[in-house]
């Protein structure tokens, strides 16, 4: 694979190429290392008890998402190759383009990049791929990462990792919106158990009061912790003196809970030479903390989304001076008050947002609706596209424009997480991402009730 096609010139890969490297048509390696905060959190101070029960083997296999991202030159890195009918039916939407190398061996625990790094036949067809505008872009990039990069002869897209976890932090994110005069939510950075002392006696005084703690580099619900009891602040302070050591070290954000109409995600790409494009709004839907999906267009007035514009801009430049370029995801927040909170936390790293933004471009038309989700499912064996295919029937998204509205269904966006918790020798459990389409916000939400019950119906025939 050593000629360049060209890709769309104002698709998102082109742009973000263009910001990243100055070439539009250069070929990125995608490793979509997900949870790459697992190990910029290394060895730092963390809660006690915050971590969640959720299957490596699934989370390890949301890289195969990354396939919707690459244009026709690019190249994405698996843990395993593509399901035969799964890529067929991408192929013919023009939903994944890019070729696919797979490492020598998936170990269901491993990152992708873990994997890559041991896979001596993987590592070759990479080096050969070296011509000066081919690029590694990870999905972040962590101590990891630049060590694929070496291994592989190949320059990463973004900057070294010691910056990428700096900004990642969520005290970095806080003070950047303190330190720029953002409306920020009433809390505080908490360097050490003193500081965190002051700030659970500021914060969760008064009866009735809530608020938030959260790990700096904590990561899909893990990392944070809801206090509504003074006396629960005290017991985690014991808590965290007995494992804190002589210097009571801790790295934590503490904020008040804010009762919200919805949460948002923005994106936006910072250049090498510091600019700043803005990229999309979606509503993002979580629970308890944990990442559920995305709808789109959000439900926003056009001055909210110049505030996020705005935002971006002074988050951004602010990035730029840390020394980061790449793509940046916000978190904000829609309090029930009307008030927009523009950045709660700021993921210098792809999400999972990003991996819509390509295959919204290729098939979302103006006035749909959108809405990225997940299916929770039960399987007790290993099931094929095909019987996805056959399972949702004429409910699965196609290309073809029937009525001059636009595509309508639903778009299978990630399958390898179905089975991947079974193939690891787990319990049944299985997991689909998906995009459901249609004309407005209930349409893509009976879309979703409707594919839910077609599954589970899959899954339960023997």
């Amino acid at each position: 694979m050593s000629a360049h096609d060209p890709a769309p010139a104002d698709g998102f890969g082109a742009r973000l190429k263009a910001a990243l490297v100055g070439d539009p048509t250069a070929r990125f390696v995608y490793v979509n290392n997900f949870e790459v905060e697992r190990v910029w959190g290394r060895g730092e101070p963390n809660l006690p008890g915050t971590g969640l029960s959720f299957s490596s083997a699934t989370v390890n296999r949301i890289e195969e998402v990354g396939v919707l991202l690459a244009d026709a030159q690019d190249v994405v890195v698996l843990k395993d190759a593509v399901d035969s009918d799964y890529a067929g039916y991408l192929a013919a939407l023009g939903a994944a383009e890019g070729t696919h190398l797979t490492v020598d061996r998936n170990v269901p625990e491993r990152s992708v990049t873990l994997d890559a790094l041991e896979s001596p036949r993987l590592l070759a067809a990479l080096r050969a791929l070296a011509d000066g505008r081919t690029y590694l872009m990870p999905l972040g990039i962590s101590a990891d990462e630049e060590r694929l990069a070496e291994a592989a002869g190949l320059p990463l897209a973004g900057p070294g990792a010691v910056v990428c976890k700096e900004v990642n932090g969520k005290i970095f994110s806080r003070e950047l919106v303190d330190a720029a005069g953002l409306t920020a939510i009433p809390g505080a950075v908490c360097r050490t158990l003193d500081e965190l002392a002051e700030a659970l006696s500021v914060h969760l005084a008064a009866e009735g009061s809530r608020v938030v703690v959260k790990e700096s580099l904590g990561v899909s619900g893990r990392g944070m912790v809801v206090l509504d009891d003074p006396k629960r602040g005290a017991q985690l302070l014991r808590m965290l003196e007995r494992r804190a050591g002589a210097d009571g070290r801790v790295s934590v954000v503490v904020e008040r809970w804010i009762e919200k109409q919805a949460d948002l995600n923005y994106q936006f790409v910072v250049g090498r030479d510091g600019g700043v494009r803005f990229e999309t709004v979606k509503t993002a839907l979580t629970e308890n903390g944990v990442h559920r999906g995305h709808l789109f267009p959000p439900a926003l007035r056009p001055d909210q989304v110049d505030e996020l514009r705005a935002a971006a801009e002074v988050i951004g430049k602010q990035l730029a001076a840390a020394g980061y370029f790449g793509l940046a995801g916000v978190d904000a927040l829609l309090g029930a008050d009307g008030t927009l909170y523009p950045c709660l936390e700021i993921n210098a790293r792809f999400n999972m947002a990003t991996y819509q933004n390509r295959i919204a471009e290729h098939l979302i038309r103006d006035g749909q609706s959108a809405l990225a989700t997940t299916f929770d499912l039960k399987p007790e064996r290993v099931h094929g596209f095909d019987e996805v295919r056959a399972a949702l029937g004429d409910l699965l998204l196609h290309r073809a424009d029937r009525d001059g509205r636009g595509p309508r269904g639903v778009l299978i966006n990630n399958f390898a997480t179905l089975n991947a918790t079974f193939l690891a020798g787990g319990k049944p459990y299985g997991r689909l991402y998906a995009i459901c389409v249609g004309d407005d916000e209930q349409d893509v939400r009976r879309t979703r009730e409707r594919t839910e019950t077609l599954l589970n119906e899959m899954v339960a025939k023997p």
